[in-house]
């Protein structure tokens, strides 16, 4: 944005992840596949839990909504990505930019919230499990879901605005394969010490948090199983393992990224990599792979859809 005698940033030029030829098409082949894999593996959750009635539970309901975030949250950056490692020049709008940066940490900030609406499900299976089903209503249920969307707005557009302002005059060469705010501000012209540590404080400093009130949720819980029979125990054991591996994949390289000062290191864009495009691919294998109620359900829909086209 124009600031008194500095010039209006029209663009920038993201660095990538390689500047080799034969690497980018390596690399082009091998992120078209995970992006390729998430998609399809999110979509399959979709309609699974949409057209199976014996998955039309609560957490199955929140599930599914998990897989729309995972979705929609690797769409904001991949296929840009996908299509950086196939150009010569890899540039962006300064406004395709702030979309960008605001729809990452929309749908971000929005699935860090869910995952504690996932540990507050679980909380309720195991704590109260005859009532379980009253207690996860389908009104508490969509009314968790709208909130972590509109927790993920909040968060969102606090950043937003407190970047919109800020002036951009030169170099405009981001060390990135997609924007976001650590890289964005160390190009700005002006002090953004306060800023930064504003960003600190309402991204990094929350995951940490969050991240150890989830672990400690997940260990209640886990106490909670001792009482639990055998069968039961092993199940819901299961369950919780599961969402704890996802709660460590999505938070880890978060709070790596946002709970310190944004100087560029080495590992920045391995741990981007992780967390925007593997992440969202993992995820629903992590959940048919060890969850054996969907992993049945998958099959029902794969003999399902084999009888309709033999009765076409």
């Amino acid at each position: 944005m124009a600031s008194g005698n500095h010039t209006c940033m029209t663009e920038f030029v993201f660095l990538g992840l390689s500047q080799t030829q034969e690497l980018q098409l390596v690399l082009f082949l091998v992120f078209l596949f995970v992006y390729t894999t998430t998609v399809m593996g999110n979509l399959l959750i979709i309609v699974t839990v949409t057209s199976d009635s014996r998955l039309h539970t609560p957490m199955y309901f929140l599930l599914r909504n998990l897989a729309i975030l995972d979705l929609c949250f690797s769409s904001v950056t991949a296929p840009k990505m996908l299509v950086d490692l196939r150009a010569e020049k890899k540039t962006i709008s300064y406004q395709g930019c702030m979309t960008q940066v605001f729809f990452f940490h929309f749908l971000g900030g929005a699935m860090v919230f869910f995952l504690s609406v996932m540990a507050y499900d679980r909380l309720v299976a195991i704590s109260r499990p005859l009532h379980y089903v009253t207690i996860m209503n389908t009104q508490l249920c969509v009314g968790l879901v709208v909130t972590a969307w509109m927790v993920g707005f909040v968060h969102s557009i606090s950043q937003l605005v407190l970047m919109l302002p800020l002036p951009f005059c030169g170099p405009n060469v981001l060390d990135n394969f997609y924007c976001d705010v650590p890289q964005v501000l160390r190009l700005a012209c002006t002090d953004t010490s306060v800023l930064e540590f504003l960003m600190i404080c309402n991204s990094g400093m929350l995951d940490v948090i969050w991240f150890l009130l989830l672990l400690v949720s997940y260990s209640v819980i886990l106490v909670m199983l001792r009482s639990h029979s055998g069968q039961a125990r092993r199940k819901a054991a299961s369950t919780c393992t599961t969402h704890i591996i996802v709660v460590s994949m999505v938070f880890i390289p978060s709070i790596y990224l946002y709970a310190r000062p944004f100087t560029s290191f080495s590992m920045d864009k391995a741990v981007s990599i992780s967390h925007t495009v593997m992440t969202p691919m993992l995820n629903p294998m992590i959940y048919t792979l060890r969850n054996q109620e969907m992993q049945t359900a998958v099959k029902r829909l794969g003999k399902h859809r084999v009888l309709c086209k033999k009765e076409c």
